[in-house]
């Protein structure tokens, strides 16, 4: 069995080794070879060579892109792909394969919670730098886990099966609605969220929001999104929002796909979100949509 790869930017370039390591052949799709270098919260590094697109059919893929680049990405690797296809879905944000031409291959959610961040490697590639290694969560609803996925959990720390992804997306998602827009058009670290009070009615108003919806689609839902929101920013307090590094370099944010989703889940069920509109139009002034 081997791996195609789309996306080999910072969870990419992650997913690329912990496949390795877990003996897999890994090659990027619809690219040619490049290089990356990885360092791990432990100080040691790993450089990987990682193989160009052999354009055979695909069996396995870890779609690892942007969130707005999914559908364009996929487009070109379409006759590749088919209802046999296993697709990782490994980014930030929901909705991103809504509109995916059938046949479908088989999802799986991916939900990463490490953190990273990188820069020019001398001479070309990337250098991924992880600051934090978090839990990541596989799931599609079914309790039993593909064959593939013990070897892996056993080179990919704290990697686990959920049967719940669904819930475990929400929960990620109501909290990156409020740290990431609020860090991003403030430009500050997280921790600014918990210091600087005359954000927090800002926050609940936001929180109040999210749980509104959440709370109509999932019946198990928890609610208290405000008090999770500031508890994760206060345990990644120096730390900078994926939405903030892509508004500072100029690039597309996740908003459509975090915010976004939230206020299309809410139009299908006739609830308003003011806050959340504004806050995707003050974002969407920051940055390319």
């Amino acid at each position: 069995m081997h791996w195609h790869l789309l996306g080999a930017g910072n969870l990419g370039t992650l997913a690329a080794f912990y496949f390795g390591q877990a003996g897999f052949a890994v090659r990027l799709a619809g690219r040619s070879a490049t290089r990356r270098r990885l360092t791990l919260p432990d100080g040691t590094v790993h450089d990987l060579q990682l193989a160009g697109d052999d354009n055979a059919p695909i069996t396995h893929l870890v779609l690892a892109t942007k969130a707005a680049q999914s559908l364009g990405a996929l487009a070109p690797l379409r006759a590749r792909l088919n209802a046999d296809t296993t697709l990782i879905r490994l980014q930030n944000g929901l909705g991103s394969l809504d509109g995916l031409p059938a046949p479908s291959p088989h999802i799986i959610e991916a939900i990463a919670n490490s953190g990273a961040w990188r820069e020019a490697l001398p001479g070309g590639g990337e250098h991924v730098h992880l600051a934090a290694q978090n839990p990541t969560l596989f799931g599609d609803g079914h309790s039993t886990p593909p064959d593939w996925f013990a070897p892996l959990a056993r080179h990919w720390p704290q990697l686990h099966w959920r049967t719940d992804i669904h819930l475990q997306q929400w929960l990620k998602l109501s909290v990156n609605a409020i740290i990431n827009p609020l860090t991003a058009l403030h430009d500050c670290d997280n921790g600014a969220l918990l210091t600087d009070t005359a954000l927090h009615p800002r926050l609940h108003a936001l929180a109040a929001e999210v749980d509104q919806v959440a709370s109509q689609l999932l019946p198990d839902w928890p609610g208290d999104t405000a008090g999770r929101a500031l508890a994760l920013a206060h345990a990644t307090a120096a730390n900078t929002s994926s939405m903030r590094a892509d508004v500072r370099a100029g690039r597309v944010t996740e908003i459509d796909f975090i915010n976004g989703y939230l206020l299309r889940e809410a139009a299908r069920l006739g609830i308003a979100l003011p806050g959340q509109a504004r806050l995707i139009a003050e974002v969407g002034a920051l940055a390319p949509r």
